[in-house]
């Protein structure tokens, strides 16, 4: 028994040295993966996705999706460096690309690699409503998120065993959760309630990410008006699977806009 006990103090140790904070709301995160693996992982599966998918063959939509991504990223960088936060950006490879897909969806992963589906485009019209979904996308991967998701489901999927065992016992689970975390492919099994304080905290990221960027975040409301109209009818769009309620996002956001235009850089 005494040697249980001392197990789970270390384990709880553990799990309190691995707390971190998310930029700007401070609030404490789990993070049980190293960070260099997860990169690791990270390059590996967009490189794989990159591979089996096709790109667009639109050039206006493919380069808006490079400029604004590109203006979204520098505008993090300037963030993080004012923030002496530098050094958690030091091993990102930025890459933006635009998949032909039907789906509503755009994700980014770990080190800065960002792919938004074709079947957005019709919905974001704009550079402004780009702008909202790749500073929202962008700061799920800058505040960790994937990674706080993934530790969650190493903790109640395979029982807190660290990433090398799960990879080598159980690959293509741990590859499933990876995926699952990270927004690419089906979200099954993410933990609701804790997923939806995380994309609160991307909204409210994203919006000071486009204004340091030079886009109004008021455009963010009329973004979000036009998704939810667009799944009118039919299931949710796996882009909105684990977001808020719609009311509550709306009401959220022009709550937090006038902080966001403090960022604001015509």
């Amino acid at each position: 028994m005494k040697g249980i006990r001392i197990g789970s103090e270390i384990f709880v140790i553990a799990l309190l040295l691995s707390c971190t904070q998310v930029p700007v709301t401070g609030r404490q995160q789990l993070n049980l993966v190293p960070e260099s693996q997860v990169l690791s992982m990270s390059f590996s599966q967009y490189s794989d996705f990159i591979k089996d998918h096709k790109l667009s063959d639109n050039p206006q939509q493919t380069q808006m999706v490079k400029t604004v991504g590109s203006r979204i990223a520098d505008a993090v960088g300037k963030y993080f460096a004012q923030h002496n936060m530098s050094d958690q950006l030091k091993d990102y490879k930025w890459e933006f690309n635009l998949v032909q897909d039907s789906e509503i969806n755009a994700w980014c992963m770990p080190g800065g690699k960002v792919v938004v589906y074709t079947g957005i485009m019709p919905v974001v019209q704009n550079e402004n409503g780009l702008a909202v979904v790749l500073g929202h996308e962008i700061s799920h991967a800058v505040a960790d998120h994937g990674n706080e998701r993934m530790s969650q489901q190493l903790l109640t999927q395979l029982g807190g065993t660290a990433l090398s065992v799960a990879l080598q016992k159980q690959p293509q689970k741990t590859q499933q959760i990876f995926l699952a975390s990270y927004g690419v492919g089906s979200t099954v099994g993410i933990l609701l309630p804790y997923s939806r304080v995380q994309e609160s905290e991307a909204d409210h990221l994203g919006l000071i990410f486009m204004a340091m960027a030079g886009y109004d975040p008021h455009n963010a409301v009329d973004f979000w008006q036009r998704m939810m109209n667009s799944q009118k009818g039919s299931a949710p769009p796996e882009f909105l699977s684990d977001h808020p309620a719609d009311a509550t996002r709306l009401k959220k956001i022009q709550d937090e806009i006038p902080e966001a235009m403090q960022y604001y850089e015509k």
